[in-house]
């Protein structure tokens, strides 16, 4: 008998069905040879401390660092849990042959394997690998099994990011509990503290204090009106700096200009083209989704999960927006699928899949299809199922996938940039602005949502009326108060993408693909990240934006190792992580740096003279300012708080 174990049941009868096991039995399905069963997400996880030594079991400094001999899992989960792997054990201990149908990313192989390996499982284990659930695409996965070891890597990976995140997570929050926490015993508040968790949360109160340490000062820039069209003029400045930073200067430059006739001295005019917008990978699809419906990232993870499960969407957990050269020739298929609902796919079904980028040929991109783009899954499309399966917030996500998966088969965009010069005696202005030629892709996007834009229609995209170098006539000055506003507060949208870039501000496509391999937290696991934060109470959300409550902040402030709460450090320990997947690092040496790294975090937190009884309230503790000492309780009106 051949053992299929899917990642959970909805998945387990799909699987079911395509190899002809229809026998429905307590736990699994049978027949046709084969047996398909199902775990409940993670129904195995590492010891806890007192179940690797009895003296783990309370909370006391000394007994710090916690680093287990060796790691050591269990079945974990109440009793409907214990029942689901009793079955697959009894299933594992009869089979001639296990296939593990999980989940398809780093999660899924720890999951699968924890069983097998709590089970005791002795036979042959082959991998299925499937980037959607259609019939075909399962029937095709099934041809191409792979043994296990082809995916050691990938086990390596997500059993070293386990650990990690049990190291460094228990025992910096038992220490910094312990140290700095208010209250004791039962009534002590735990300091949460996370290997991901806390650099995100650091990002949020770094925002937030530098927007409430924000002064704002006031410039002022000199611009003119000619043939109704607004001109800036080109004054030089300090990097960093505003050109006019007082009334009178600005004065001064507008008298230099008044009365005096404006030439046009330079008219260029550039035609070039604009590409579609990207395909989705999950973080991208989390952003646009939260921009344009509002939806929280772990909203929009359950819905594109959704659409995956229903087979109406590839593979969801993905970091890129690329596709690999095999599905080129399939891509008329999928089109055909959804022509009935999205009209904009018909004119592309008269054009052939030849790869040859002539007239009559479906657009074959390096934008779209790269192999050396994609690693275990491509980007998010669609699967050409029916899409008719769907609820409202559904259809609004799938809405965004299907139109863009079409786009980046229509023409580019053609557009005309034109920039125009002008001076005023030795004082140069400019102006810029672009004419759609050929709208090419843009016809899928309805216009009031035009992806291009987020509906902005920027100052540099107005069509100018027609200059001819050497005209002149005259002009109406203007001086204009301007003051500098502060950052804005992380939204979910800007935060995913700060985690995903290591706390960079990238709008660069290219680059944002380059900062990748050093972002914090997987693509599976960002949302669920952002969501732990809310339930600790350490942000909130205030309409779209999130800020950091006191007990985040106090938080953040506590803490002294910069490793804890630098997205940039932890960004380091995530491409390791990557390499790892690729068989370029050994995991035995990321291990042995977990454990010098937690070693010198709980070393950090004993030898520091913070977390000490506050000589003056004798209620709060002190913690450390940026540059000195204080109480905890300096809110609370506690004298000893001069570094806050």
């Amino acid at each position: 008998m051949i053992l299929c174990v899917a990642e959970k049941p909805s998945v387990g009868r799909y699987i079911a069905s395509v190899v002809g096991a229809t026998r429905s039995h307590d736990g699994f399905m049978e027949g046709n040879g084969y047996c398909v069963s199902w775990t409940f997400g993670h129904l195995c996880a590492l010891f806890d401390p007192h179940e690797y030594d009895p003296q783990w079991k309370g909370w006391h400094l000394s007994s710090l660092p916690m680093i287990p001999r060796r790691f050591a899992i269990k079945v974990s989960g109440d009793e409907g849990v214990h029942k689901q792997f009793n079955i697959l054990k009894n299933l594992i201990a009869q089979a001639t042959e296990v296939i593990n149908c999980g989940d398809a990313g780093q999660e899924g192989e720890l999951i699968q394997r924890w069983v097998y390996q709590k089970a005791g499982c002795k036979v042959p284990v082959k991998r299925l690998w499937v980037s959607s659930l259609t019939e075909d695409a399962i029937r095709e996965a099934f041809a191409h099994l792979k043994d296990q070891s082809a995916y050691q890597h990938l086990y390596e990976a997500g059993l070293m990011r386990a650990i990690g995140d049990w190291l460094l997570g228990m025992n910096a929050t038992r220490a910094y509990t312990l140290r700095y926490a208010e209250g004791q015993g039962r009534d002590r508040q735990i300091l949460s503290i996370g290997r991901v968790q806390t650099p995100t949360l650091a990002l949020v109160v770094k925002r937030q204090e530098e927007i409430e340490h924000f002064r704002p000062r006031t410039y002022w820039e000199l611009k003119t009106k000619y043939r109704d069209t607004l001109f800036s003029a080109q004054l030089p400045a300090e990097e960093d700096d505003y050109a006019i930073k007082t009334a009178e200067d600005g004065q001064q430059w507008l008298n230099k200009i008044t009365g005096k006739p404006f030439v046009i001295t330079s008219v260029e005019k550039k035609k070039g083209k604009e590409s579609a917008p990207r395909l989705f990978d999950l973080t991208s699809l989390q952003v646009a989704c939260n921009k344009k419906y509002g939806f929280s990232a772990e909203r929009t993870l359950q819905l594109i999960q959704s659409l995956y499960e229903k087979r109406l969407t590839t593979y969801p957990r993905v970091d890129t927006t690329y596709l690999s050269d095999d599905l080129y020739p399939k891509i008329p298929a999928t089109l055909q699928g959804i022509k009935d609902f999205y009209p904009q796919a018909t004119p592309l079904l008269t054009l052939k899949a030849d790869g040859k980028n002539t007239k009559g040929s479906l657009p074959k991109s390096k934008k779209v299809f790269d192999n050396k783009k994609v690693t275990d899954h491509h980007a998010i499309i669609p699967t050409g199922q029916r899409p008719d399966r769907m609820d409202a917030d559904e259809k609004k996500v799938y809405d965004l996938v299907a139109l863009h998966f079409i786009a980046n088969f229509y023409p580019d965009c053609e557009v005309s940039q034109t920039v125009v010069l002008g001076a005023v005696e030795d004082v140069t202005f400019k102006v810029t602005g672009k004419e759609i030629l050929s709208a090419g892709w843009r016809v899928v996007f309805p216009k009031e949502t035009d992806e291009s834009s987020d509906n902005k229609k920027e100052e540099s995209e107005k069509v100018l009326p027609t200059f001819v170098k050497g005209e002149s006539g005259e002009h109406t000055p203007q001086l204009i108060e301007r003051t500098t506003t502060p950052p804005k507060y992380y939204t979910e949208a800007t935060l995913l993408r700060a985690m995903e870039t290591a706390g960079k501000t990238v709008d660069n496509e290219d680059l944002r693909d380059a900062l990748k391999e050093n972002g914090i937290g997987r693509p599976s696991t960002r949302a669920a990240i952002i969501e732990k934060l809310f339930q600790r109470n350490y942000i909130v959300r205030e309409r779209k934006s999130i800020r950091a409550t006191e007990t985040g902040i106090r938080l953040i402030h506590t803490i002294i190792s910069p490793l804890l709460k630098s997205a940039e450090l932890t960004g380091r320990w995530e491409k390791k992580l990557r390499e790892i997947e690729r068989g370029e690092f050994e995991a035995a040496e990321f291990l042995n740096e977990l454990k010098q790294m937690t070693g010198d975090v709980v070393m950090e937190v004993k030898t520091n003279k913070a977390g000490m009884l506050c000589p003056v309230c004798h209620k709060g503790v002190i913690i450390r300012g940026k540059t000195r000492y204080g109480c905890s309780r300096w809110k609370e009106g506690c004298s000893y708080a001069e570094p806050f």
